[in-house]
């Protein structure tokens, strides 16, 4: 019963996201512009000391990881949604865990979430952000591990924050106060090793800035921390937000 309702809510999931072709573009078109603009456009004059790449292969995970983050956490938007439309309070009264419910959604916005990432990683090294000589099967596999887990973490604090709002205006405003503190201390545009004290402490609690430091360990070979502290922190960071998320699922009509 819990693995066919699981299934239920990702292919419903997938079926209102493969008919949105212009959530499709619009999900895709800024890293884009990042990549180009901004990558392209700055690689010429940025030069990061001590690192061999220059800086459109450095920014490449860095919009991967961005992608990832935005695509996520705004997956939230859909409980609100289904709250106001009164499709979510027929869900919570099936015959199924709260938890289960979680997991459907979870596992439905983390597809969509990847489906993005791995488009964005493709454009980067059509582009020459991530420089094909660097891939090799290993590298490939720890980048999607490392993707997976940025977009479950993101995914359910978006359900977490979105179940215990009523509003899509509420939400949005909670959304842009907590999502460009992580994205800038993230250092998806800049390395952290130089930045003040206090900033770079802020980026040791922020989860974005292991996920991003993973990709850039996997795609670029070239990481501000172990790999696995990366994979470990964010492993944690899911844990607590899926226990997060079923917790304020369970309470939420009380």
């Amino acid at each position: 019963m819990a693995l066919a309702a699981i299934f239920t809510l990702w292919l419903r999931e997938m079926k209102r996201f493969s008919r949105a072709k212009s959530r499709i573009i619009g999900n895709l078109s800024m890293p884009f512009i990042w990549l180009v603009i901004m990558g392209i456009g700055l690689s010429s004059s940025i030069v990061i000391p001590g690192m061999p790449e220059d800086y459109f292969s450095f920014i490449g995970p860095g919009v991967i990881g961005m992608t990832l983050l935005f695509s996520s956490i705004f997956s939230g938007i859909s409980v609100i949604w289904e709250k106001q439309f009164g499709f979510l309070k027929e869900i919570l009264v099936a015959p199924v865990s709260r938890t289960t419910i979680v997991f459907g959604k979870i596992f439905g916005s983390v597809t969509i979430s990847m489906f993005n990432g791995i488009l964005i990683l493709i454009i980067a090294i059509l582009l020459g952000a991530v420089s094909l000589s660097h891939l090799g099967i290993v590298p490939i596999i720890l980048a999607v591990v490392f993707m997976a887990l940025i977009c479950f973490a993101f995914v359910a604090l978006g359900l977490a924050i979105a179940s215990k709002l009523n509003n899509m205006e509420g939400f949005q405003m909670i959304m842009s106060f907590l999502v460009m503190p992580v994205f800038f201390l993230s250092g998806a545009f800049f390395p952290m090793t130089n930045v003040p004290i206090w900033m770079k402490g802020l980026a040791y609690i922020d989860p974005l800035y292991y996920g991003v430091d993973g990709l850039r360990g996997a795609l670029i070979g070239i990481s501000e921390m172990p790999l696995l502290v990366d994979i470990g922190v964010l492993l944690a960071f899911d844990i607590a937000m899926l226990l997060l998320a079923s917790y304020l699922f369970n309470k939420m009509g009380e």
